[in-house]
């Protein structure tokens, strides 16, 4: 007697993993080059032969004394860059005084400034033989600082002045375009129950701005512990200098990678106090779209305060900086003596930075198309996790990124000698391909976060037209989506190149030997006290980054590299 169809016992078919699009595998990867520095880390300060040596010492003699310093500097630099940042945003968007309409995005300019450059220019320009102490000296007659006294920016105070006053714009950003989004409706309710203009600051515009300044607040503390030419020149020894100086000068890889570790605590505690503190309050604003809040004219003595306010940050964070790299630039003749070398620093500087832009637009593309049109409930996860790169400071990625890649390197050129007698070497550190990956690691949250802004202006409506039509996924890609985002993705594609140009820690440590850029440049010359031999590459690097500042200020985007 045989069993019926129905009663027959059948056997499960496999699982077979298949993403509902293609896209998916640009989530698996962008999260996988991020976790892979991430896991290698941990691996190499945990499992090496020499850790359970190494880290008494570091937790002895290394680790308190650059934990106090990264504290100090990054409370320091925040407070500050709050203070002005917040200040001036309020200032533009409540108040009209002489001036405003240009000072709404001459303070967005800062930006432009990578900080160890400004460092340089500050030491140069306030030491004894720079211009400030040698006119004093002139007009007063003082011959030594035995005759008078004059700060010393090389220290922690004057490391979190410098860097402040080129990092407040991140704040700046993000505070004006909450401060802009203000109903008048709030405001003139408040005015007309008597709320005084500091009143309205302090009980509604900074409650309600406060998301966005937690915001600006992480970028400003994240750049700063990715910092390192700024600190190593003004003598501030940070989580960050420590781990370059314990791995290249001691040779000690897995006490690095055990300093980058206590590291990437500091930077998952700030991830979770930020979002802790926008979660703890929420606010709402009108559906409508809010009417915009009348500026208040000032007169007299209050408008030039304003304008003061206003015009110091820009004159200290930009104007100051530039004018001394053009009138040394000038003075020194750099260039009437042009250098060809500078060319090819120039050309090494805009093929890796191209060719990472090239990488992170694609995965961005990949990604923000996976979240957008996948079903999976793990894509978004993982976007999210790839997003997490800018998080990881240049020096932690780097020394992430060499485990594996040497790993890889080694293989590949065992393989190729043993079936084919190939002696390849270092294929991906020895070629620059490792500096082109730590970039797009570090900068792809620009490129996710650009594809998604220009594909939020599609309508899913129009995809399901389209798809009704017979089009497939390629084609609504290439005939809908890109024509409508390509403005979102040309201005992430440029922030992208501009900040690799910038790029300093992960350069210094990943670069071949052979290979110079113009952050290189400056830093060997600042680091060999022939600064002013560099102000001709430096000055290129802040002119490739004035462009995008501009078109921040001109949009009022919030940066996020």
């Amino acid at each position: 007697m045989s069993l019926s169809p129905s009663l027959t016992t059948s056997r499960r078919p496999p699982f077979r993993w298949r993403p509902s699009t293609r896209f998916a595998y640009a989530s698996l990867l962008g999260a996988a080059l991020v976790l892979t520095p991430l896991l290698a880390l941990v691996a190499t300060a945990l499992s090496s032969p020499q850790a359970a040596e190494i880290w008494p010492h570091l937790a002895a003699n290394v680790l308190p004394s650059a934990l106090l310093q990264t504290v100090l500097l990054t409370a320091g630099v925040g407070l500050l860059s709050a203070v002005i940042g917040t200040g001036t945003a309020w200032l533009v968007t409540q108040f009209d005084f002489p001036g405003r309409r240009v000072f709404e995005w001459l303070l967005v300019l800062p930006l432009a400034l990578p900080t160890y450059l400004t460092a340089y220019i500050y030491v140069e320009f306030i030491g004894f033989q720079g211009p400030l102490q040698t006119a004093l000296r002139a007009a007063t007659g003082w011959r030594s600082l035995r005759d008078y006294w004059f700060p010393d920016p090389r220290n922690l105070p004057g490391a979190v002045a410098i860097m402040a006053i080129v990092l407040y714009p991140y704040v700046y950003l993000s505070t004006r375009a909450l401060f802009s989004l203000q109903g008048a409706t709030i405001v003139e309710a408040a005015r007309n129950l008597g709320a005084t203009p500091g009143r309205l600051f302090w009980r509604i515009g900074l409650p309600l701005a406060r998301p966005a300044l937690a915001a600006g607040l992480t970028l400003v503390l994240l750049e700063t512990l990715n910092d390192i030419g700024a600190t190593e020149y003004l003598g501030v020894r940070t989580l960050t200098l420590s781990i370059y100086a314990t791995w290249l000068n001691r040779g000690s890889l897995p006490g690095a990678a055990q300093i980058a570790c206590v590291m990437l605590l500091v930077v998952f505690l700030l991830i979770w106090a930020e979002a802790r503190l926008r979660g703890q309050r929420r606010f709402a604003l009108p559906v409508r779209q809010p009417r915009p809040v009348g500026r208040r004219p000032l007169r007299g003595t209050h408008a030039v305060a304003a304008t003061l306010a206003c015009a110091l940050p820009v004159l200290f964070g930009a104007a100051l900086p530039v004018g001394y790299l053009a009138i040394t630039v000038l003075r020194q003749g750099l260039l009437a003596q042009f250098d060809t070398a500078l060319l090819r620093l120039l050309g090494n500087a805009v093929l890796l930075a191209a060719m990472a832009s090239g990488v992170v637009l694609a995965l961005g593309l990949g990604i923000a198309t996976a979240s957008r049109t996948g079903r999976e409930t793990w894509l978004k996860p993982l976007a999210r996790i790839a997003s997490l790169g800018y998080a990881l400071p240049g020096t932690v990625l780097a020394l992430g990124l060499l485990i594996p890649l040497a790993a890889f390197d080694n293989a590949l050129a065992n393989a190729a000698n043993a079936l084919f007698g190939l002696k390849l070497g270092l294929v991906l550190i020895g070629s620059g391909a490792a500096l082109v990956i730590a970039y797009a690691v570090r900068f792809l949250t620009i490129g996710i976060s650009g594809m998604e802004s220009g594909l939020s202006r599609v309508s899913p409506r129009i995809d399901d037209a389209a798809r009704s039509l017979g089009a497939g996924q390629p084609e609504i890609l290439r005939r809908i989506h890109w024509p409508l985002a390509r403005p979102a993705v040309a201005a992430a594609a440029l922030l992208v190149f501009v900040d690799c140009l910038k790029e300093l820690p992960a350069t210094l440590l990943l670069r071949p030997l052979n290979l110079d850029t113009l952050a290189t440049a400056v830093y060997g010359q600042a680091s060999r006290g022939v600064f002013e031999e560099g102000a001709l590459a430096a000055l290129l690097i802040i002119l490739a980054g004035l462009y995008p500042a501009v078109i921040l200020a001109r949009t009022g985007s919030n940066h996020v590299g």
